[in-house]
């Protein structure tokens, strides 16, 4: 099972994600919007890491977080881990798939809530 929570500080977003049969801490991540290198005006974003050794966690959590920044253009830390035992690649293409979606929703529900704040 995975879980992503997003928590409003501010402007900013605390995000986590947890699941598998240990959830852990095994990256924390600081991305910061930017207008994208690509000059068409769309939005980007940069990220910090501090990874644990050995840890897998930074590229899901990395994925995720930069895609929040960039969709809704504020600073957002993701932290957490995903561990689940003989994972395969299938496995972990599916979380990424899955993560993916659950930051859709998140992003949905952030836009709409600074929609009906003004």
């Amino acid at each position: 099972m995975l879980q992503v929570s997003a928590k409003k500080l501010g402007q900013d977003l605390l995000v986590s994600v947890e699941g598998g049969q240990k959830p852990h801490i095994g990256c924390v991540i600081q991305s910061v919007p930017r207008t994208s290198l690509t000059g068409d005006g769309s939005y980007s974003a940069t990220s910090s890491v501090l990874n644990l050794t050995g840890h897998k966690d930074e590229y899901l959590c990395r994925k995720l977080s930069e895609q929040i920044c960039a969709a809704c253009k504020t600073t957002v830390v993701c932290t957490g881990g995903v561990h689940i035992d003989q994972i395969t690649k299938d496995e972990i293409q599916e979380i990424m798939r899955t993560v993916e979606e659950m930051g859709n929703i998140v992003i949905r529900h952030i836009k709409k809530r600074n929609e009906d704040s003004k």
